[in-house]
């Protein structure tokens, strides 16, 4: 499937998201995804979304990027999750070396991993002794690199940077470098895989790591530290259509007995669904107005770097917090019906909507973060 365009790879999104939701429930049991998907998405060439244009790649923008994980998100959010999460490579092969990024990276490479500082780095010469216990490697059983992020240490010391930081790297390895446990067990998303993982004194080539701070490429996608986020709001966004159209496929099925009319007549529901219908369009406005505010200005080199984040992240986690109430609602205003597995969506949708707000973009720091920069011009967070 030769795909060259943000445009054809939509409608073939959209093709794909059709067929997802009747495999849904085996995604569930596996606690994975099978791995005829993985193979669609790759043909689909959503691995491809970061990759530049003169590797092959799609090197599509923000909002674009955005749009197919909403799509594949209406399919099915564990799905979506995955996608989101393994079209990383792309960007991580931008802060390597182009020589060693081509060695380690193909267009349809997949990376999984915890990127946050969770492990020790130890230098040696040639690169690093690495250790720790990692969490949330979502899309780790079907992933060609797996990425742990570390503070650096030498002779057994945390090195500082010039501001006197902990210096963080990330660093990638082969899946079969490290040791992974059969853990993910959870309330929900459990089709993604996202197993915990660990390492002991595992060598990693000084060229197989990065930091954040220093990018081998130019452009929207690494002139700022948070394009490995701008996709995320997809999700929420592709659950909430799905649960907002799969309720008003109901209402000629559905009687509300207090007023003896069709849940289509009922104005309780019609206001349900107004109400859902306004909330969500609000959250999506908000997510592609700032992702296309922040690109374009970026494109142009116009702004603070901090500045084009905090929109964003605040979209983001609007869309979060947003979602998970809307699902809430429909799962209310369905009733009893909701609660059997078997016969309505909303339950893997409200524990799945639980689940991903658990995500740090969706925590409450998030909204301090933000307001830190708004009133005091700065932020602590190297993604805001």
């Amino acid at each position: 499937m030769n795909i060259k365009t943000f445009e054809h790879i939509l409608e073939v999104t959209k093709s794909l998201t059709s067929s997802l939701p009747v495999l849904s429930s085996i995604f569930e049991t596996e606690r994975r995804l099978t791995d005829d998907v993985i193979a669609q998405l790759k043909a689909i060439g959503v691995f491809k979304m970061n990759f530049p244009k003169s590797w092959g790649g799609l090197e599509l923008t923000s909002a674009q990027q955005t749009q197919v994980i909403e799509q594949l998100a209406i399919g099915d959010p564990a799905v979506a999750w995955c996608a989101m999460i393994g079209s990383d490579s792309g960007i991580y092969s931008g802060y390597l070396n182009e020589e060693v990024a081509k060695k380690l990276f193909t267009i349809n490479t997949i990376t999984a991993g915890w990127i946050h500082p969770q492990g020790i780095a130890e230098e040696v010469p040639g690169g690093y002794l690495v250790s720790g216990n990692w969490r949330f490697g979502s899309g780790l059983s079907h992933c060609n690199i797996l990425s742990a992020g570390c503070f650096v240490y030498r002779n057994g010391t945390k090195l500082l940077d010039e501001n006197e930081k902990p210096i963080w790297r990330v660093m990638l390895a082969k899946p079969s470098e490290y040791h992974l446990k059969d853990n993910w067990f959870t309330t929900g998303l459990a089709g993604s895989g996202s197993r915990d993982y660990s390492a002991k004194n595992m060598f990693v080539p000084y060229e197989h790591s990065f930091s954040f701070l220093e990018p081998h490429r130019s452009g929207p996608l690494f002139d700022t530290p948070d394009a490995i986020l701008r996709n995320m709001s997809g999700i929420p966004l592709g659950m909430a259509r799905a649960a907002i159209d799969y309720i008003k496929g109901l209402v000629d099925k559905k009687y509300d007995r207090s007023l003896s009319v069709s849940w289509r007549l009922s104005p309780r529901v019609q206001s349900v669904i107004a109400k859902c219908e306004i909330d969500l369009y609000a959250a999506r406005c908000a997510v592609y107005s700032s992702l296309s505010e922040q690109w374009d200005a970026l494109i142009e080199k116009k702004g603070d770097d901090e500045e084009l984040r905090v929109r964003p992240a605040l979209a983001r986690h609007n869309a979060f917090k947003t979602v998970r109430k809307i699902i809430a609602e429909l799962y209310d205003l369905n009733g009893g019906a909701s609660i059997y597995k078997n016969e309505s969506p909303l339950d893997r949708w409200l524990r799945d909507s639980y689940t991903i707000c658990q995500h740090a973009v969706a925590s409450d720091s998030i909204l301090q973060q933000c307001g830190q920069y708004l009133l005091e011009g700065k932020s602590n967070n190297l993604f805001i």
